[in-house]
């Protein structure tokens, strides 16, 4: 038995090596060293600062996430990378909740396979959550920033050639999930070969060493402080995989109850699924009994939050801000489940 789990954490831990490490991490923890060391920080206060509008800087990190097609773990170092650069806590928290939960991507699949009701609902919720997210984030754990910056100052967010190298790492994130989705993942690593090519070519003949050394330097900052957990947690999720089934969890979530809606939310946060898994999943566990609620709030949490996520955020944001992120996911997951269980469909 001990051995069948081990050999499951392992298994685990060999297909999200092969299938995320190199096509996801890798470029994300680029973009995120990118962000860090090229971003203007005055111009980031302008626009995702705690001092600006929440309804302007939460609006702009909602848009932003919805074209980020990632998984709760590589949108990681795109929303540290964004706080670190000067971004204020409610809109990193938008980011890191918003991309991998409800990306255009994962709502496109999911209204052709769970229909456009299913898509629209998840639309609807994943907003609602966003903005409580980020505005209790920023309630408890909002710092004023001590340099006041003039808004009627137009601020660069970075050079044009920083910014083009960027662009260009963020297509080699998005392209070929949005490219490749559906067919061999070796078209997936041939469509990122093939513009992580460009970049570097692009980089070699613009970035001068100490520009290069920042962003090198930035980057492994990010690789030293999530990788570890990451592994780690994406082992503990195979063992739990092996000792929860999915029939075991489809039984106890029938129907639209608190506790159903509840035990989806839980089962989402703990389990892992890569962005565009998830559909396919519930669709299976639709038919096998699943309630609709329950359902969106498993669509919700199991992509946009994983336990490797969790120890992740705890490491790099601190564990009071985890808690309390946490906290909010697992009862907003279940306030959603219930009420679109019961009033919508």
């Amino acid at each position: 038995m001990i051995l069948d789990l081990v050999s499951s954490g392992f298994l685990a831990l060999k297909d999200y090596i092969l299938h995320h490490i190199l096509t996801c991490l890798i470029p994300a923890f680029l973009l995120a060293g990118g962000m860090v060391s090229f971003f203007n920080k005055e111009a980031i206060l302008n626009y995702l600062g705690e001092k600006t509008s929440k309804l302007k800087s939460f609006s702009l990190a909602t848009l932003f996430s919805f074209f980020i097609a990632s998984c709760s773990c590589t949108v990681l170092p795109v929303g540290s990378g964004l706080y670190f650069a000067g971004a204020g806590i409610g809109a990193s928290f938008i980011v890191l909740w918003v991309a991998p939960s409800t990306n255009v991507l994962s709502l496109l699949f999911t209204g052709t396979i769970l229909g456009a009701k299913m898509a629209i609902s998840r639309v609807v919720a994943s907003l609602f959550m966003a903005f409580l997210v980020g505005w209790v984030m920023s309630l408890i754990f909002e710092k004023k920033e001590e340099k006041k910056i003039d808004s009627t100052e137009k601020k660069k967010l970075m050079a044009k050639k920083q910014a083009i190298l960027l662009f260009l790492i963020f297509l080699s994130i998005i392209l070929p999930n949005y490219i490749a989705q559906g067919k061999s993942y070796a078209l997936n690593v041939l469509v990122w070969a093939i513009i992580t090519v460009i970049w570097l070519i692009y980089a070699i003949n613009t970035l001068n060493k100490e520009e290069a050394k920042n962003w090198l330097r930035e980057t492994f900052w990010f690789v030293r402080m999530i990788v570890p957990l990451l592994l780690l947690g994406v082992f503990i999720v195979g063992v739990i995989g092996k000792l929860l089934p999915k029939e075991f969890v489809s039984k106890w979530v029938g129907g639209n109850s608190v506790l159903a809606a509840f035990l989806a939310t839980i089962s989402g946060q703990l389990m892992y699924f890569g962005t565009l898994t998830e559909s396919p999943f519930i669709d299976t566990m639709l038919k096998l009994g699943m309630g609709k609620g329950p359902a969106l709030a498993f669509l919700l949490t199991g992509p946009g939050m994983s336990l490797p996520n969790m120890l992740a955020i705890g490491r790099l944001f601190g564990i009071k801000k985890a808690v309390v992120y946490i906290i909010l996911i697992m009862t907003l997951g279940t306030f959603v489940g219930w009420f679109f269980g019961n009033f919508v469909f």
